[in-house]
Formats: structure tokens, C-alpha cells, sequence
């Protein structure tokens, strides 16, 4: 019998961790509370926020120390289509000699609850959240049934 072939991976041993292909990638559906587990978010729904989007990501990334790419790619996962919602953010999490780029922030997981935190605290979600419990108290309740009725 043939034995079986090794598995060819793009992972490289001699690839830096300065290398943009060793960034740990974070698309908008990973802390989308709108969206299931199987549908791609990565969090507990509470930790999450609503539709959050590459640029926020990007801007709350800044502030830290950790260096921070954004790439036009859409989510696998992702059916729509449009543009606010397509795109994902690398992060270098480590430099070349393996430590950690920011302590506060081991892993890949404690990056996405920062991020979960700190994008509501934006200026521009500031605005938005009041706007929508007025809009949505100001619509009038329907009432009665609508349709054609019962044929006869």
C-alpha cells in the first residue's frame, strides 16, 4: 500500500512574527452579537457588540502598542455582500523574539474582549444608541389584524 502524502500548509518555520503573515486575523463577525456561533461569532453574546465594523476594530487597535493591519477580505461565513461589512483586521501579537507585544494582551482571545469593550465607548456609537430608543419609541403600535379576510 502507498503511504498517504504530508499535508502541505503555508506556515513557514522561518517566517517572523514581524511577518504580516503571522498576524492574528479578527473579521467583524467574531464579536458580532447579531450572529450565532455557527455563523461565526467567537464570544459569549454578552461580551459582544452590535455590528461593530473593521474601521471601528481598527480604531479601537490603535491606541494600543500592537501593530495593526487592515485587509479588504471577506468572512466565509459572511452572506451579505456589502461593503460595511466585508474587510478584516491583522494584529501583530508578538514581536520577533516571541514575547508578547502587549502583556495585557496574551492571546487572540483577550484582544477580542478588549475590542468588544472599548467600541462602544467610541464617539461615533456614543450618538447612535440614544437615536435608536427614541426612534423606535416614537412608532405607533399596529393594531387589528390586516389581510383579505375569509373567503366564502
Amino acid at each position: 500500500m502507498a503511504a498517504s502524502q504530508p499535508v502541505r500548509t503555508n506556515w513557514n518555520p522561518n517566517k517572523k512574527h514581524s511577518d504580516v503573515e503571522r498576524w492574528i486575523c479578527i473579521y467583524p463577525a467574531y464579536i458580532n452579537s447579531k450572529k450565532t456561533r455557527q455563523e461565526g461569532r467567537r464570544l459569549p453574546k454578552d461580551v459582544c457588540v452590535e455590528n461593530p465594523t473593521y474601521s471601528e476594530i481598527r480604531d479601537v487597535l490603535s491606541v494600543t502598542n500592537l501593530r495593526v493591519g487592515v485587509e479588504n477580505k471577506q468572512y466565509s461565513r459572511e452572506r451579505s455582500r456589502e461593503f460595511h461589512v466585508s474587510g478584516r483586521v491583522r494584529v501583530q501579537m508578538r514581536n520577533d523574539d516571541g514575547t508578547p507585544c502587549n502583556p495585557e494582551l496574551g492571546c487572540r482571545e483577550d484582544i477580542m474582549r478588549f475590542v468588544s469593550i472599548r467600541i462602544p465607548q467610541l464617539k461615533s456609537r456614543q450618538g447612535k444608541s440614544g437615536d435608536q430608543h427614541q426612534h423606535v419609541q416614537a412608532q405607533p403600535s399596529a393594531g387589528g389584524k390586516k389581510g383579505k379576510g375569509k373567503r366564502r
